[in-house]
């Protein structure tokens, strides 16, 4: 758990990711309570907000008894740790959340949904379910967490495709040519010819082989 960080996402190594265009928007939602000129109360569903996703999540965390919370998303964080306001949504709305319980180290991850809000509700609705093992008497909470024990420890921050062939910031949408025309800038300085690294140039083909892949 030690080279997880709050920013950028660290996505635990061998734990599977969702294509972009299989993410699906996300079924949570926050409620907003108002009352009408009439004097009568009304309760309406709105998009759920990441501060009302963490407050899900820590509560579940906290009732399942986990310790040394690290939560890890794309979205920049304050120096108070909270979201940098006027940031655009991250490209990857991956979510993971690393702790401690019954003295191992966990991990639970999502990027299932179209928004860091969603994913980070989806992993408190999870705890949920997990915490109902116990609860029920069913089963226990190390056996709830049996196969997640198969998964290799958390590693650094991969990259994404986007960020390594320099189009994160793309609006509009991304084609093969603009992929392979990344690809030649980047390798001008990547190649170990050319002041790069076999590193950099592995990282920068595996990158071109992933976007190419996604975009069909």
């Amino acid at each position: 758990m030690t080279d997880a960080t709050r920013y950028p996402l660290s996505w635990p190594l061998g734990w599977p990711r969702t294509p972009d265009g299989s993410r699906k928007p996300t079924r949570f939602t926050g409620t907003s309570y108002g009352t009408y000129s009439s004097g009568g109360s009304y309760r309406r569903s709105r998009e759920l907000t990441i501060a009302e996703a963490r407050n899900r999540l820590d509560g579940e965390l906290e009732r399942l008894g986990a310790r040394d919370v690290l939560l890890s998303t794309n979205v920049e964080l304050t120096t108070y740790g909270e979201p940098r306001s006027g940031r655009r949504p991250p490209q990857d709305p991956g979510v993971a959340v690393y702790f401690r319980l019954n003295g191992k180290d966990r991990v639970l991850a999502c990027d299932r949904w179209t928004s860091v809000a969603g994913n980070i509700a989806a992993i408190a609705a999870h705890v949920e379910c997990i915490r109902g093992i116990d609860r029920y008497g069913v089963g226990t909470l190390d056996q709830a967490f049996a196969g997640y024990d198969a998964l290799p420890p958390p590693g650094p921050a991969k990259r994404s495709w986007r960020d390594v062939l320099g189009l994160a910031d793309q609006v509009t949408p991304i084609t093969r040519e603009k992929i392979s025309d990344a690809y030649r800038f980047k390798a001008q300085t990547a190649h170990p010819d050319r002041g790069g690294s076999h590193d950099a140039m592995a990282e920068l083909n595996e990158a071109r082989e992933q976007a190419l892949k996604e975009i069909g």
